[in-house]
């Protein structure tokens, strides 16, 4: 008989470990990874179909901030970037403690190991190979780092979590004042200055050199690609890697305390529902009269930038609104996003491929430079469609995805069921 450990919703077979059945899955980890797996999308779409130079050289913009580009521009950067990230580098850090247990549990500890290994090859694959913006990679390394604390208390991790990303926050309100004074001191200097300043940054002609490279198809848009994922697995491993380790921290602590549960009293997610709303009102404002402005001009002064700082207050925001649903009646609604959070990882994978086929591999339409952010959206739109019909109909004949099933049988070491019944 196979019992269920209330503590870790992790299966206990009578000698070997194994996953956790559909049946005892927790709905709001499931919809809340929903919701992030698909915002996801929305940020990293850029990455897709244009050159990573773009985002390190700006003024190389080929579209015009106006109409429904600067529309697209908008929203994606309001309501969206980072948000999605942060939900799901905290709901990793839950799943580090689902899958390892106590730190005093060696059995499961070794499978939390042997998990993030193979979760460690195949971010390398899917970064080196596919897109360069795997974030799969990061999460393993630092899943390593997040398997030490996985025994601390509630309290201390949402403390501990907390008050790193407030550092961290404040770090780059920092950053950002500092970058304003430096891009005055450059362009006092003139634009050979500026243009130095900026390791990363190409010449227009370059530019048009890797939108052709991705265009070609393979191996060009390969080779490119894999360039690309030399410099940025790197970066998102040190630069961003100890954010993220906090927003683990602080997701695992939230979990323990019953935050993602919604056994939280209803003030606590109304004061951050309040509080992300608040963010957002300026953040929309600041950041709409700042796009398109003249270069070198601020008339937002900066604010844009620093309620920007605050990405993981809105992610909370969003977290505490489809909690609040989901308790007082509007389930069926949130509901839709469990299929597609249960399906994770092959979603998260196939968006790359999707995106992927579409801009720069050889049998899709080659879209690679083309469309602006206001025309990325309906991209984007289709693929959470697809998403979020296809999600529900497989899980009406497997229980789980179709690569969950891959890797949580190389986890276990043997062929977990796939099929219901």
């Amino acid at each position: 008989m196979t019992t269920i450990d209330p503590a870790t919703s992790v299966s206990l077979a009578p000698a070997r470990l194994a996953p956790v059945a559909p049946a005892d899955r927790e709905f709001n980890l499931d919809m809340l990874r929903g919701w992030a797996i698909l915002g996801i999308l929305a940020v990293n779409a850029m990455t897709f179909a244009w050159p990573f130079a773009l985002e390190m050289s700006p003024d190389l913009t080929p579209f015009a901030m106006a109409g429904a580009d600067k529309v697209g521009t908008w929203a994606t950067d309001v309501f969206f970037t980072d948000k999605f990230r942060s939900l799901f580098s905290m709901l990793f850090g839950v799943s580090v403690f689902l899958i390892g247990g106590e730190r005093s549990d060696a059995a499961r500890g070794a499978l939390l190991r042997r998990r993030l290994w193979l979760l460690a090859l195949i971010g390398a694959l899917h970064g080196a190979v596919l897109w360069f913006g795997d974030i799969l990679l990061n999460y393993a390394v630092w899943g390593f780092v997040m398997l030490l604390v996985r025994s601390w208390t509630g309290r201390r991790l949402v403390w501990t979590g907390g008050l790193l990303l407030v550092f961290w926050s404040l770090l780059a309100v920092g950053m950002v004042y500092l970058t304003a004074w430096g891009e005055t001191y450059a362009a006092a200097q003139g634009a050979e200055a500026a243009q130095s300043g900026n390791p990363f940054a190409v010449t227009a002609a370059g530019f048009q050199a890797q939108i052709e490279a991705g265009r070609a198809g393979w191996p060009q848009a390969g080779i490119q690609n894999f360039q690309n994922w030399l410099i940025t697995a790197p970066f998102l491993i040190i630069i961003f890697g100890p954010v993220t380790l906090s927003l683990m921290m602080l997701g695992l602590g939230l979990y323990k305390t019953g935050f993602f549960s919604g056994r939280a009293p209803v003030w606590v997610y109304g004061l951050l529902s309040a509080a992300a709303l608040a963010n957002l009102a300026v953040f929309a404002w600041s950041e709409w009269i700042s796009l398109g402005s003249p270069k070198g001009q601020d008339p937002a002064g900066l604010i844009d930038e620093i309620a920007a700082s605050f990405a993981p207050l809105i992610t909370l925001g969003y977290a505490s609104l489809l909690i609040l649903m989901t308790r007082f009646g509007l389930k069926v609604v949130t509901s839709v996003l469990v299929p597609v959070g249960r399906m994770a990882f092959t979603n998260y994978l196939t968006q790359s491929l999707i995106m992927a086929s579409l801009f720069y591999l050889n049998w899709g339409p080659g879209w690679y430079g083309t469309m602006g952010p206001g025309a990325l959206w309906g991209v984007v739109a289709a693929v959470w469609a697809v998403q979020l019909i296809w999600s529900p109909l497989w899980l009406s004949m497997f229980q789980m995805g179709p690569l969950e099933w891959l890797w949580r049988s190389a986890t276990y070491g043997r062929w977990v069921p796939l099929r219901k019944g």
